[in-house]
């Protein structure tokens, strides 16, 4: 079995391509300056990683799904992902970024808000494609980065390289908004196949033996991961993942309630919540009534029509 190379500082990435370490917690990295480069290879960073691809050189892995990157598009990594990389014969990698250990950023406004750049955290196959524009601007960033670096640390050192980074960041989660613009036909599939998988999830009886449906469980469906399925359907329906769910659960309910004479605890059961209070609860937070009292609210509308 293949050894994984634990990436857990920014020397252990530079002696593995052959780099020089100018700064122990941050590096902007050129690949073309590499002098020895593995043909195959697994890491488990233990680093933030952001590259710009300049050139589709091999095939990168994450868990099983490969990741969709080609020329001019930027991949992100963060600490605890396993990457698998395979390098396609006599083709020198082309590809500039920046590595940053979160060491750097405890303290700084950056470590409090690296949560919100959530391209960090996908896990399958969702590359940011950037436009000639943005790759100029991604490239600018990394040399402001990189002259900073090349100035003795002092006690400036650590805020200013942590407010580049958190500018290089800022731009991306731009770029990768505008992604979910231009690439809008894309997304209405997604949502029109999350809906359909919803719905055979209801009436394939999924409920009982899956229990309530997870975002995760749609995600894995739509061979996506759960925080890029969740952004793209925030983004596409103004909605979250889950609270669409959630409003598809409310229908299916409604329609048990008004439609049939099963208990609440029946109908609770059927849905996938362990316990009726449950139920009743979200269906009181969503509706404003308790399920006894929406079905006798119903149904006393429909007599005295």
């Amino acid at each position: 079995m293949e050894e994984i190379i634990k990436i857990d500082s920014i020397d252990a990435y530079n002696r593995l391509f052959g780099l020089e370490t100018l700064h122990p917690l941050v590096a902007v990295i050129d690949l073309a300056n590499a002098v020895k480069f593995p043909s195959h290879f697994t890491m488990n960073y233990g680093v933030y990683a952001l590259f710009l691809k300049q050139s589709k050189c091999g095939d990168l892995r994450y868990g099983r799904q490969p990741y969709d990157y080609q020329e001019g598009t930027v991949t992100s990594f963060a600490p605890g992902q396993v990457v698998e990389v395979t390098m396609d014969e006599n083709v020198k990698p082309m590809a500039k970024g920046l590595l940053f250990h979160p060491d750097l950023i405890r303290g700084t406004s950056l470590g409090k808000e690296i949560k919100r750049y959530s391209f960090f955290s996908y896990s399958s196959n969702e590359a940011l494609h950037l436009s000639d524009d943005e790759k100029m601007i991604f490239t600018d960033c990394l040399d402001k980065i990189s002259l900073e670096l090349s100035h003795p640390i002092d006690k400036h050192s650590k805020l200013l390289i942590s407010k580049n980074i958190e500018l290089l960041l800022d731009y991306c989660m731009r770029f990768y908004e505008r992604q979910f613009i231009t690439r809008s036909v894309v997304n209405k599939s997604v949502v029109v196949r999350f809906d359909e998988l919803l719905d055979d999830y209801f009436h394939s009886g999924k409920t009982q033996s899956e229990g309530l449906p997870t975002v995760k469980y749609f995600a894995d469906k739509i061979c996506l991961s759960p925080n890029y399925f969740g952004d793209l359907i925030k983004k596409a329906t103004g909605r979250t993942a889950q609270e669409y769910i959630q409003g598809k659960i409310m229908d299916v309910a409604k329609d048990m309630i008004i439609g049939t004479d099963k208990s609440v605890g029946e109908i609770a059961y059927s849905l996938g919540f362990q316990y009726p209070q449950h139920f009743s609860r979200v269906f009181k937070k969503c509706t404003g009534n308790t399920p006894n009292e929406y079905r006798y609210s119903r149904h006393k509308d429909s007599t005295s029509m």
